[in-house]
């Protein structure tokens, strides 16, 4: 991480603010494996007591990618669970996405369900984004794979939704400048501003609903197996190539058209903010990856020239407009999150509330 994180922070010794957080909250907990067994043994157990007698025990969500194919495979192989195959398509889906999804779920026997996102809605909102000039563009796309999952588990009630969320590959998190919260208050009005027709069915959820209402009211919990587990990036990609014929990506979160777009492209060349950074970061903290060759790393762009060509005309053509409609806003001021209503404020209080009685609160998810 450098100062394209305008708010870290180095100590003395020159370790910054994100290395200090995982040695200090993060790695004790990931040291202590005989607990981590004795503790996914629990919850293993209960999701299958709350699902007795129900047509499967959990949701786990699937984009394709390496977090979410390893969730599925270790949620049935070594938890012993049941689950119901959730995937969201939002019109971004790549085919090796698509192709990772069809082999687990082949060679694990298990149920998809498959939530099509609205495409004009989406095409809509995701283009009021760009227009907007706020680095988090892709927020649409998370909004939407969280939200629906949310609302069906709450419909049905299903009490347990496993993410791929996971310490070994993302203790360092994105700055919020970079990649700003889910805000529902703040997505509705860069929408107000720049979208053309209304959301009619596009899921939304708001925080208190999501954060509160659904896991202390409703009692439906978002649990994340994955820190349960040992996680070495390359063990697992082989593991998941030699079980189920699982294609690689060049880079995390590449499952996605758009998000291969945004961050191997937009946020880097219009913002400064490589993503690698922090996904590089939680390797090389996680004794995965060497520094000098994480460095290394960087100096090469994450996609060249002739495939940002091909991904630029790809784009403007899937959301409605020109190339030179879509570079107009690429080349137009930078805007941040600060410029338009959000509950930055509340989420902050929030996630100091939840931090004082022992919980994690990712304001992102």
């Amino acid at each position: 991480m450098d100062t394209s994180d305008s708010k870290i922070v180095f100590d003395e010794n020159g370790i910054c603010d994100h290395c200090n957080n995982y040695f200090k909250e993060i790695r004790p907990s990931i040291e202590k494996t005989d607990v981590r067994k004795k503790n996914i043994i629990k919850i293993a157990n209960k999701i299958k007591k709350d699902g007795e007698k129900k047509d499967f025990d959990c949701i786990v969500g699937l984009s394709g990618g390496l977090d979410s194919s390893y969730l599925t495979h270790l949620a049935v192989t070594e938890m012993g669970l049941r689950p119901l195959i959730f995937h969201v398509d939002a019109g971004w889906n790549t085919q090796i996405a698509v192709n990772n999804i069809e082999r687990l779920v082949e060679k694990l026997d298990l149920d998809l369900f498959t939530e099509v996102i609205d495409w004009e809605e989406m095409k809509d909102l995701q283009l009021s984004f760009i227009k907007s000039g706020v680095p988090h563009i892709d927020i649409p796309q998370d909004v939407a794979f969280f939200s629906v999952m949310y609302k069906f588990a709450n419909k049905y009630n299903v009490k347990n939704i496993l993410t791929g969320a996971n310490h070994a590959t993302e203790c360092v998190r994105p700055p919020v400048e970079w990649m700003y919260y889910a805000d529902k208050l703040q997505i509705l009005d860069i929408h107000r501003k720049f979208g053309k027709i209304k959301l009619r069915s596009f899921p939304l959820s708001h925080i208190i609903k999501h954060k509160f209402y659904l896991p202390y009211i409703r009692g439906i919990k978002v649990i994340i197996p994955l820190n349960y587990f040992p996680y070495i990036k390359k063990d697992v990609e082989k593991l998941l190539i030699d079980t189920y014929d699982w294609q690689t990506y060049p880079q995390k979160h590449f499952e996605s058209r758009f998000t291969r777009f945004y961050e191997g492209y937009w946020l880097l060349k219009k913002f400064g903010y490589d993503s690698r950074r922090p996904q590089l970061s939680s390797l090389i903290l996680t004794n995965q990856l060497n520094r000098d060759d994480a460095l290394e790393t960087l100096k090469t762009p994450p996609l060249n020239s002739e495939t940002i060509r091909k991904e630029f005309t790809y784009v403007a053509t899937k959301l409605g407009i020109t190339e030179e409609e879509l570079k107009i806003y690429f080349e137009a001021p930078n805007k941040s999150y600060t410029n338009y209503k959000n509950q930055h404020k509340l989420y902050e209080i929030g996630s100091n509330i939840f931090r004082i009685f022992g919980y994690e609160m990712d304001m992102r998810r």
